[in-house]
């Protein structure tokens, strides 16, 4: 606790009782859905997209983004029990990079990282949800939590939203990208 009570240098309590971090905290936005997103970038926005940056760097979640982005692939459950089996390597890479971007999506939807200052500086949590939008109905079943991947899906969709926008036509160009990554290599014909 610093001496004014906050938690830490600057950090306050908005309107909805949530540390918001900024001296402008009269200055937030609402978005559809009831969250509060502040409105200008600044250096604690930085220094937190710095910290999940760093967190990225971990050797063993490096592992498993790299696994995840070059051969996951799975467009219904039986595929993903074939390719993610409970207590393999996969499974545990599975839910280290889908609970990571999840956290990092949470993070995003209740304000604390600027939402643009975000999708200019990442578009990894995007590919994730991508990647797992085919089994994100069946898992929330299987485990009986609708809000699995919540987070995650309402920051993909808003960032497909912002990037069609400012490039229309290079979120095609990323999923057929995406698709013919771990492909074998084709010859082209003449």
């Amino acid at each position: 606790m610093t001496g004014n009570g906050s938690p830490s240098g600057g950090s306050v309590l908005d309107s909805n009782m949530s540390f918001c971090g900024r001296a402008e905290a009269g200055f937030r936005i609402e978005r559809a859905g009831g969250e509060g997103m502040h409105t200008n970038v600044d250096h604690h926005d930085a220094e937190l997209l710095l910290r999940l940056y760093d967190l990225r760097r971990e050797e063993k979640l490096r592992r498993a983004r790299e696994w995840f982005m070059l051969t996951f692939r799975a467009q219904n459950m039986e595929e993903f029990d074939r390719v993610c089996p409970p207590g393999s390597e996969e499974n545990a890479y599975y839910r280290m990079v889908t609970s990571y971007w999840a956290m990092a999506a949470s993070i995003v939807n209740h304000g604390l990282i600027q939402e643009q200052f975000f999708f200019e500086n990442n578009s990894e949590f995007w590919a994730v949800f991508e990647k797992i939008k085919a089994v994100a109905a069946a898992m929330r079943e299987r485990l009986k939590n609708p809000h699995m991947y919540e987070h995650l899906e309402k920051l993909a969709q808003r960032y497909e939203q912002w990037l069609e926008e400012r490039a229309p036509g290079s979120l095609d160009i990323r999923r057929r990208q995406m698709s013919a990554m771990g492909r074998p290599h084709e010859p082209e014909s003449k």
